[in-house]
């Protein structure tokens, strides 16, 4: 017979760290929330993007989730329009999709991000969005 049993991870129990300039533009805080044991594959981190701060291009092999928790933010797919993002939105990425996402120009914002690991790795990393990327194109808002 299998006992239940809970794993509770308290707040702010390891330190932010800083994120770093080979994988974001701007000013970007990282505090990982979890990462759970085998057989699960799911890893969390609350981000935090100063105004104009983004992540460079990447994708992830099993996809991400990010939960919006503040503030206004901007995301695209490759070759799609840069779309706002608000407090209390869910964005879910597709597994191997080019993306990038990151505050608006003038707004903070945080995220929670999901991802699963996939033989110990859970993002491609890519070059950095330009501020032509970054700035240039449609923006829906809607």
């Amino acid at each position: 017979m299998s006992t239940l049993t809970q794993t509770i991870t308290r707040s702010a129990s390891q330190p932010s760290v800083k994120g770093p300039d080979t994988l974001f533009t701007g000013n970007v805080r990282i505090d990982y929330a979890f990462q759970l044991q085998a057989p699960g594959r799911a890893c969390g981190a609350i981000v935090t993007f100063e105004p104009g701060a983004r992540t460079f291009w990447h994708a992830h092999p099993q996809g991400q989730v990010l939960v919006v928790l503040s503030g206004v933010g901007w995301t695209q797919c490759e070759g799609g329009p840069r779309t706002e993002i608000r407090a209390g939105d869910v964005v879910t990425c597709g597994c191997g999709k080019r993306h990038w996402h990151g505050a608006a120009a003038t707004t903070a914002m945080s995220h929670m991000a999901v991802t699963e690991t996939v033989d110990g790795k859970n993002t491609d990393w890519m070059e950095p969005v330009t501020d032509e990327q970054y700035l240039g194109g449609e923006l829906v808002t809607d």
